[in-house]
This record gives structure tokens, sequence and C-alpha cells, in this order.
């Protein structure tokens, strides 16, 4: 069992928070003395509070720069697939 205080700041992690849990990508985005301000990217994304010791089923991996900048490239255009403009109407 693992624990959020493992975890840092600005670091994209793969995680499973329960052990039937899907894996799930995060970022700790902010760290406090007690605290991490966590983004969650599932469907949709998801920002929270946890509390450090709070606890974490399995730290799968820190993502890699290289990781992090093929996964964004990915999200990105799958985001944008959901927010494309119809323009049939001109």
């Amino acid at each position: 069992m693992y624990s959020y205080e493992l975890l840092e700041a600005g670091c994209y992690y793969l995680v499973k928070e329960k052990e039937d849990s899907p894996i799930t990508l995060i970022k700790v985005a902010v760290e406090s003395d007690h605290c991490l301000f966590i983004q969650r990217f599932d469907d949709p994304t998801e920002t929270e509070w946890k509390l450090k010791k709070d606890s974490l089923f399995e730290i799968i991996e820190c993502l890699t720069d290289e990781a992090v900048k093929a996964w964004e490239e990915q999200y990105k255009k799958s985001e944008g697939a959901y927010y494309e403009d119809d323009d049939d109407d001109d």
C-alpha cells in the first residue's frame, strides 16, 4: 500500500487507487504541508485535494517527459474531436 505523500508536484503518474479500480493518469499540480491538489485525467477531467496520508493501492509509474509529451499530443487531438465546430450552416 502506498500514499499520496510519495508523489511529487509537477509529475504525472499512472496509479490505481484501489485494487479493483482502473488505471488512472494523475498530475500533482500543487503541494501544501499536508495535502496535494490532484488533476485526474478521466472522462471528464477532475481536480481534487488529497491528504498526503490518503492511500493508493499502487503507483504504477511516473511518466517520463517524453511519455507526457506523447500523451498530451494524443489527449489534445481527442479533446478537439469533441469540440469541433460544424461549419455546415454557411
